[in-house]
């Protein structure tokens, strides 16, 4: 049908729908590719994903349209204005008689078009605090496990492999991605979230249990500002951003600069220098703790040593135990010596005061009063007489003197003293005074 476009005969009719469709053949089989440069116009975003606009220089304009499932890489940062490069193919709508690009792939025209937008999206994720200080989060010391995201062929991986080797071999995992070119960006930030969501007891899966990593390396090497461009990508910087595992970023050359710089916890300069800060060096930190127990040995030395002197000179300041004990021995002794003198003084005048009150008792005693010439009439109760009316005929008392006591009975009233009571000598023997009372009983 082409054929017949090029060599057809001035004088062959077409129809309107023939010739549109034989115009739509021809554009479409001889610009399936092209690349335009344009600037962005009319951007209008349509709610089934699909994005409107149009390409124009200082003299022409020409349609473009993107269709949902081609335009994931761009559509987040394109708009009006933009100097940019499409690529794609053309197509007519024969309908309205108008041509238009199908874009498949959007790029920045020139780096300075994409250093605008790198400053835009930088001050724009830098208000949403995503590059704040206090998200950073402190890497370990000695990480068990390191997980690294980069390509898994090219030199990255070999030389950072080989400087953890180098310095102290670690457990490392690869998740491979591409590092560049569309698509890239997705892959970046499903691994870094792949890597944060293994639980702290690590994952089983059907080829054993995948550790969780106590830290992470995206990197890859050096290159232009297109080449580094999936790095600044919004969905990697807010995927650093929000990754629960400690992350240092590795991209390009010292001189190189991207946007996950600045979400990460550590920035390297180089995928090595990554490897170098991930991990001490090993020889280094047997050498210290050479020196170190060495230090301690002698710290220790020295600090027994002087605490040896300290207790040396307290130990001066305190008396013997010797000492202190015979001092309470002979306090012990005084107040021994003291109390037998206070016991002694007391005795002392405690027997003079049973004395005193002896002699008193003595001097209040009946048999005082006997010894003056009195005495004293018994009943046979044993209870003193002290009322002649107590007198019975017939009964017989006791009359107690000084030097003993006399049975006698009552006889009556007026009778003569020798008939009541016989004279007794008072040298009678101890026989008759006996059997006298034994007549007589009391």
């Amino acid at each position: 049908m082409i054929e017949d476009f090029l060599h057809f005969s001035p004088e062959k009719i077409f129809s309107v729908t023939d010739f549109s469709l034989l115009l739509k053949s021809f554009i479409e089989g001889s610009f399936s590719h092209i690349r335009i440069r344009g600037e962005v116009s009319g951007l209008k975003k349509a709610s089934s994903g699909h994005i409107y606009f149009s390409l124009k220089d200082e003299d022409s304009v020409v349609d473009a349209v993107s269709w949902r499932g081609q335009n994931s890489s761009f559509v987040n940062f394109l708009k009006d204005g933009q100097e940019i490069v499409c690529t794609g193919k053309i197509t007519t709508y024969p309908a309205r008689s108008n041509y238009q690009i199908i874009v498949e792939k959007v790029e920045l025209a020139g780096e300075g078009e994409l250093l605008k937008l790198l400053e835009e999206r930088k001050k724009k994720l830098f208000s949403e605090g995503l590059f704040s200080e206090d998200r950073k989060k402190k890497l370990p010391f000695l990480p068990e496990v390191i997980g690294i995201i980069t390509s898994p062929t090219g030199a990255v991986i070999r030389d950072i492999i080989h400087r953890l080797q180098d310095r102290f071999p670690r457990h490392v995992l690869l998740w491979g991605v591409p590092v560049q070119g569309e698509g890239a960006s997705s892959k970046i930030s499903e691994a870094i979230r792949g890597f944060s969501s293994i639980p702290e007891g690590g994952l089983s899966t059907s080829q054993g249990n995948i550790p969780r990593p106590d830290v992470l390396i995206v990197a890859r090497g050096g290159g232009s500002i297109e080449d580094l461009w999936a790095f600044n990508e919004e969905e990697v910087v807010r995927a650093v951003a929000s990754c629960t595992i400690p992350l240092i970023s590795a991209v390009g050359h010292e001189t190189d600069t991207t946007l996950i710089d600045y979400a990460s916890d550590l920035r390297a300069p180089t995928p090595t220098g990554a490897a170098e800060k991930v991990v001490p060096v090993r020889r280094d930190l047997l050498s210290m703790l050479g020196l170190l127990r060495s230090r301690l040995f002698d710290s220790s030395i020295r600090f027994l040593g002087e605490l040896e002197t300290k207790i040396e000179g307290l130990s001066r300041g305190i008396p013997r135990l010797e000492d202190i004990i015979e001092q309470y021995i002979e306090r012990l002794d005084d107040k021994s010596e003291r109390l037998e003198v206070a016991i002694n003084i007391y005795r002392t005048s405690l027997e003079e005061r049973f004395k005193g009150t002896a002699r008193l008792l003595e001097s209040y005693s009946y048999t005082k009063i006997l010894s003056r010439g009195f005495a004293l009439v018994i009943g046979e109760g044993g209870h003193p007489i002290s009322e002649a009316s107590s007198a019975k005929v017939g009964d017989f008392w006791r009359i107690e003197f000084s030097d003993g006591q006399v049975p006698v009975k009552v006889l009556g009233e007026e009778r003569n003293t020798k008939e009541i009571v016989p004279k007794v000598s008072r040298k009678k023997n101890k026989e008759e005074e006996v059997s006298l009372q034994g007549q007589l009983p009391l």
